[in-house]
């Protein structure tokens, strides 16, 4: 078994969702990051949420075998959120082959398609497993252990995305067969909550 640690990014102030904390939206038996968390620690032992906005409340209902890292420059975007969040992981962890980046506002990106890409990664045979967006490549994605200490040092304006295109050759995309929508607007989250519930 790959040792794949994984990172939640879920830093950010949810500006299009009226005033509601995104991350405690109630979820199934529990919250959407809930549901993430959930998720994620189905496939991997190791699991590390960035928080950034209202971090306080959010840190709270995150379960105590999780770990949680504040990123004090959220606002500067994912790519601070990821830089902050793999240095961490690079201080717990000190050998492993790939880290998986996904969002926490993705609930239908559940532990089954994670393993498929963790499946697609163990084939070693690609430095990056990406979830494919039509012609475009994003997260959740695997990338490689050597790629680790480059996405450690991302800036605000350099994320996930970006990394993928430089290594567009070296990368796979894998398909969500839909499951890919986030939850952007109090619109979305109302429509998706009341088909899954």
């Amino acid at each position: 078994m790959a040792s794949i640690p994984i990172l939640i990014l879920a830093a950010g102030t949810s500006t299009r969702m009226g005033g509601e904390t995104k991350q405690l939206l109630p979820w199934a038996d529990t919250t959407l990051l809930g549901h993430a968390i959930q998720q994620a620690t189905q496939v991997s032992e190791t699991v590390v949420v960035v928080l950034g906005a209202k971090s306080d409340m959010i840190e709270q209902r995150i379960p105590s075998q999780v770990e949680t890292i504040v990123n004090p420059d959220w606002e500067q975007g994912m790519g601070s959120s990821i830089s902050v969040g793999v240095g961490h992981i690079l201080n717990l962890c000190k050998t492993m082959d790939g880290v998986l980046i996904m969002l926490g506002d993705q609930p239908f990106l559940d532990a089954d398609y994670l393993q498929k890409l963790v499946r697609g990664f163990n084939n070693g045979e690609h430095a990056i497993v990406a979830t494919s967006y039509g012609k475009k490549m994003g997260v959740p994605a695997i990338f490689k252990s050597s790629l680790i200490v480059e996405l450690s040092g991302l800036d605000q304006d350099f994320g996930a995305k970006q990394v993928i295109k430089k290594y567009a050759d070296q990368a796979k995309g894998m398909d969500p067969e839909g499951k890919e929508i986030d939850v952007d607007t109090m619109e979305t989250y109302h429509r998706l909550y009341a088909s899954n519930h």
